[in-house]
Formats: C-alpha cells, sequence, structure tokens
C-alpha cells in the first residue's frame, strides 16, 4: 500500500470509530461467562450476536457452531481470487466470572470509557481484539476499493476458551474441511508494553498430572511401624526434591528429547526488551529469579521446558500432631513443554521416572488431565512477516518479538490444520486479564483495527502459499 492508502485506512477509521466502540460496548454488556452454567443462555445470545454482525459487516457466511457444550461461531469471506492466501483469524466470545463485589469500580458487564480506557469484563479478553477485524476488514476493503478481502478470510471464535476449551479439538477435527486454511493467526495475545509494540511468536506447551501413592492399608503407629516400612508421604518428597538436578534442569530421563535451541539470533531479540528485572518480580509477588542455569529469566519462562511441583500432599494435617505413617500421599505436577517437545513422550518418560524411583511396597497411580503441544512461528515464515510490517505500518515504529509461557488452544489448530499459527494482539499487561477492572486502552484497540486493514493486502502481496 501506498502513503495515501494509510491515509484512507486511518480516516475510515476515524469516521467509523464511534458506531464500532458502540457496537463492541453492546457486546460486551452480554455476560458471556462459560464456567457458570447459569450463563449458558448468555454465552449462546454472545454468539448469536457476533454471528449477526459478521454478516452486517459484509461476511457472506456466518454460523453459530454448535458443541457438546457451548457454542463457536464461524464466518467466511471468499476473496475471489483462488491463488490468494486462505487465513483463520481464531478468537473467543466467552469471558471470565466478574462481580462487582470482586472489586471492580463499575458493574463489570456495563462497559464505561475513562481516560481512554474502556472498562469492561472481556474488554480486551478477547472480545475487544476479536472485534477489531470487523472494523479492519471494512478499512481495508474502503482504502483499496475491493470488495472482498485480499485473502480467502475465516474466523473461529469460540465460546469455551475461558473453561479450558473442552470440546475445542473435537470442533476443529470434526469441520477440519471448513477450516483449512494457510495460517492461522491469534487474536487472544498481548504485547510487551504500550511504548513497545511485539509480536509473540511461539507458546509453550502443557501437560499435567496427579500422582497418588499408596503403602498401608491404612494410617499405622510411627513407632511401632516407622522406619520400618515405606511411607508414601516421604517418597512423595523424594519425588520431589529428585524433580531437578543442581542445575535446576528437570532430571527425567528423556525430557528434553526433541527441544529446539534458541538461536543466537532469538537470544539477541529476546534481549532487546526493555526488561526490568525487579518489577518483574514485583509482578510475580516473588522475592528472587530462579530457574535453569546459563538461562535468562526471558528464556526460562518463553522457551525452556519446566516441570512445577503443583501441590503436594499426604497424612495429617490437622492442629498439633498425630504420629503415624500415613497410608497415602499425593504429587500434582505441571510440565510446560518447549517447541519441538512431544507430550506424549514426556507422559512416559515421568511414568517410567516414577516407577524407577520408587521403593516396594508403595503402588502409585498417575493421572495425566490432558495436554496441549507448543507451537512455534519460524522468524523468516512470510506470514510472521506480513504481521510484523502491518503493525510496524499501524504503530509506525520497530516490532520487536517475544513468546508466550502459557499454553492455549492455538496449537489445537496447529496439529489438526497442518499450519504455522501466528499471533496479533494488542493487549497490555496492565489490562487486567481475569482480574478487577479488566480494561483495554482504545487508541491501542485502534491501532489494532489498523493493524488488520494493512495486514490482508500485505499478506496477498508477499505470499502465494504452494
Amino acid at each position: 500500500m501506498s502513503t495515501t492508502s494509510d491515509n484512507a485506512v486511518r480516516a475510515y477509521i476515524a469516521d467509523h470509530r464511534d458506531g464500532f466502540l458502540a457496537d463492541l460496548a453492546e457486546w460486551l454488556r452480554i455476560p458471556s461467562v462459560s464456567a457458570d452454567p447459569g450463563c449458558a443462555a448468555e454465552v449462546r445470545r454472545s454468539a448469536e450476536w457476533l454471528a449477526g454482525k459478521l454478516a452486517e459487516t459484509g461476511f457472506p457466511v456466518t454460523e453459530v457452531w454448535e458443541t457438546e457444550g457451548l457454542p463457536a461461531v464461524f464466518a467466511e469471506w471468499p476473496a475471489g481470487d483462488p491463488s490468494a492466501p486462505t487465513v483463520l483469524v481464531y478468537g473467543h466470545h466467552d469471558v471470565q466470572p466478574a462481580a462487582r463485589e470482586d472489586g471492580w469500580h463499575t458493574d463489570p458487564f456495563e462497559p464505561v470509557t475513562v481516560d481512554g480506557r474502556l472498562y469492561a469484563r472481556g474488554a480486551a479478553d478477547d472480545k475487544g481484539q476479536v472485534f477489531f477485524h470487523t472494523l479492519g476488514v471494512r478499512a481495508h476493503l474502503a482504502a483499496s476499493g475491493r470488495t472482498a478481502p485480499a485473502v480467502n478470510l475465516k474466523l473461529l471464535i469460540e465460546g469455551e476458551e475461558e473453561s479450558g476449551s473442552p470440546h475445542f479439538p473435537a470442533l476443529i477435527q470434526r469441520h477440519a474441511d471448513r477450516l483449512a486454511c494457510d495460517a492461522v493467526i491469534v487474536s487472544d495475545t498481548g504485547m510487551w508494553a504500550e511504548d513497545t509494540p511485539t509480536v509473540c511468536t511461539g507458546m509453550r506447551g502443557l501437560t499435567d498430572c496427579q500422582i497418588d501413592l499408596f503403602g498401608p492399608d491404612q494410617d499405622i503407629h510411627s513407632g511401632s511401624f516407622g522406619g520400618a516400612v515405606p511411607n508414601p508421604a516421604t517418597e512423595a518428597a523424594r519425588l520431589a526434591a529428585a524433580l531437578h538436578d543442581a542445575d535446576r534442569r528437570v532430571a527425567i530421563p528423556g525430557f528434553y528429547d526433541g527441544v529446539i535451541e534458541l538461536t543466537e539470533r532469538e537470544r539477541e531479540l529476546f534481549a532487546e526488551l526493555p526488561f526490568d528485572e525487579e518489577r518483574w518480580l514485583r509482578t510475580a509477588h516473588s522475592h528472587a529469579t530462579l530457574g535453569e542455569t546459563g538461562a535468562t529469566t526471558l528464556e526460562r519462562i518463553w522457551a525452556r521446558p519446566t516441570a512445577e511441583v503443583n501441590g503436594i500432599g499426604g497424612g495429617y494435617q490437622g492442629p498439633g500432631g498425630k504420629t503415624i505413617v500415613p497410608s497415602s500421599a499425593q504429587l500434582k505436577l505441571s510440565f510446560r513443554l518447549a517447541a519441538g517437545q512431544d507430550a506424549a513422550a514426556v507422559q512416559q518418560a515421568v511414568r517410567t521416572w516414577v516407577a524407577d524411583r520408587l521403593p516396594a511396597g508403595i503402588r502409585h497411580e498417575i493421572t495425566f488431565w490432558g495436554a496441549t503441544r507448543p507451537c512455534l512461528t519460524p522468524l523468516d515464515h512470510p506470514a510472521l512477516q506480513s504481521v510484523v510490517r502491518a503493525m510496524g505500518r499501524a504503530f509506525d515504529t520497530t516490532i520487536r518479538f517475544t513468546r508466550e509461557g502459557g499454553s492455549g488452544p492455538a496449537a489445537d489448530l496447529q496439529d489438526v490444520l497442518g499450519v504455522p499459527v501466528l499471533f496479533l494482539g494488542i493487549s497490555v499487561p496492565s489490562d487486567g486479564w481475569h482480574a478487577p477492572n479488566e480494561k483495554v486502552e482504545l487508541d491501542l484497540l485502534m491501532k489494532g483495527v489498523e493493524t488488520a486493514a494493512y495486514l490482508w493486502g500485505d499478506l496477498a502481496d508477499a505470499w502465494r502459499p504452494s
């Protein structure tokens, strides 16, 4: 696009900003809390509202897709050019629970704008970031003179993300043919800071489990039997203590198989970010950093695999003492997976490690609750470069790179559809996802609109997938 086109995009956005924000506020008033069964009808109302608004935007196909739980929304707008890339935008329309008594200054489902910030549950996570695509595609059409997007554009907006996406894998497997695309754009992430726009290039995976240990058939007297029979609480503590070596690396054999190591360029890009470790520690409510030797804090939370003890217990927990050898103990573990790791292989490695370490007389059971694979987009991928260029035009500054330490359903899309996942988000840490007084910065929200307006033309011009 030329500078004139940029001006046309910005003029269109400015002219339609008020209507866009009024529509967004209407959507935010719908309390689509997926975790509350009492809000199921509101989640459905949210899906139907969005499907109607997408049709009003111009999408010729808009559908509410049923699941075994709560509905998702699908929309499609063909480019009319058979060689154009096909792009799927992912987001979610359900929100976290919220109530005034949680500490909100105002009603969480009555949007309020103060000092350029829109406060409401879902303003940033994720209704605001989904909705900016509606004005973005309209600005793209207006500035380019097109009657259809430059790419084949699809949207899949989930209704259960805030409840762990229990039916999402089955949904995308069932509709894999309708969702077929060349790349996925996830608009459910954020940036480093208001003055440091960034693009996320990957998310870690996750698998977690509970290990139940069983010793005597009942609690027994520690004087009569202690020291002569195995103690499941002691063995739980031994497992927890053996989880890491002296360098804080995970000590489970085979755990690091397949890990894609950071390149020197990626380390340099991480180092370019204005990271303030003391400030980060305050955010973490912690007093010191600690982790794998040889890795920086950002490398540890974004690009290295981890093992964490989430809970440990067993035996007597009441006031005073009770001198027993307990009959059982439990250990809850979670493993964040770096790019290249296979969740099933990690699960098997954990099972083997536990079985090899426990003494005779201790029976155990391991329950894994599921797995999310990691995803990573190469820095030189043409679609990623289009995202970076589009953001750079909107923000008029250098775009830097991050990764995400958490995990999400994006990897399911990558696995089922077999395409790269890219991230386009404009939220900042102060937006307070899941917290009272969630908000979105309106100027940044408009930058998201502008980025989307530039992105589709850039992808069509720069990328022709084979």
